[in-house]
């Protein structure tokens, strides 16, 4: 569910110039900015932390999913080498936003920032279509995989719907709506709700 409150965000990066312009630009949209670090040093404050934008390495992405693990905090990577095993790795790691350095503007970082917070992703457009294969091919999705429950779910999770729309919708509890969304993450071996949208999207189940 989407709070009332301004979205939180940790910003990380080596650069301090780059933190410092990411965190104006984002303070300018009405996001909080809790802190900054370099390489995840200091650790980041993840409690009611909303998104953690973290440059992208590979002991980088181990310890931004180990830190926010079971915390609902999203994950936004940016990147400068940006290849399609990089990009993979970060999807199946549950990355919610990949932000490659040199399409980076305050309006992408800002739009980017505002859809992970509504619970959607952001991927690089021109690898968009590898990676929904990549998923669909790693994924467990059987045809009769899904129940008819778990695909209602998934259709409204597609348009966009929190937790609490959901419930209302389907006239479930919410403990109910995470109980089949986990269902579902499990079903599909996805590790966020986008990602499940995508793979049954691609495999025409919703």
């Amino acid at each position: 569910m989407i709070s009332s409150r301004p979205p939180t965000v940790w910003i990380d990066d080596s650069h301090a110039i780059v933190r410092r312009g990411m965190a104006a630009c984002l303070q300018q949209a009405d996001f909080v900015v809790r802190g900054e670090s370099a390489a995840l040093s200091p650790e980041p404050a993840i409690n009611d932390l909303d998104v953690l934008v973290f440059e992208y390495a590979g002991p980088t992405l181990r310890r931004a999913v180990r830190l926010v693990d079971t915390r609902g905090t999203r994950l936004v990577a940016t990147v400068r080498d940006v290849t399609e095993q990089a990009v993979r790795e970060m999807v199946d790691a549950g990355v919610s936003a990949i932000l490659p350095h040199r399409s980076l503007t305050a309006d992408t970082l800002v739009t980017s920032l505002r859809s992970v917070v509504a619970g959607n992703v952001a991927l690089p457009a021109d690898m968009l279509a590898r990676l929904l294969l990549h998923v669909t091919q790693t994924s467990h999705l059987g045809p009769a995989g899904l129940n008819t429950r778990e695909r209602s779910v998934l259709r409204l999770l597609a348009d966009g719907m929190d937790t609490r729309g959901i419930a209302e919708d389907l006239c479930f509890s919410e403990r109910t709506v995470k109980n089949v969304v986990h269902d579902v993450l499990t079903k599909l071996n996805c590790r966020t709700r986008a990602q499940a949208v995508a793979v049954a999207t691609r495999e025409g189940v919703i």
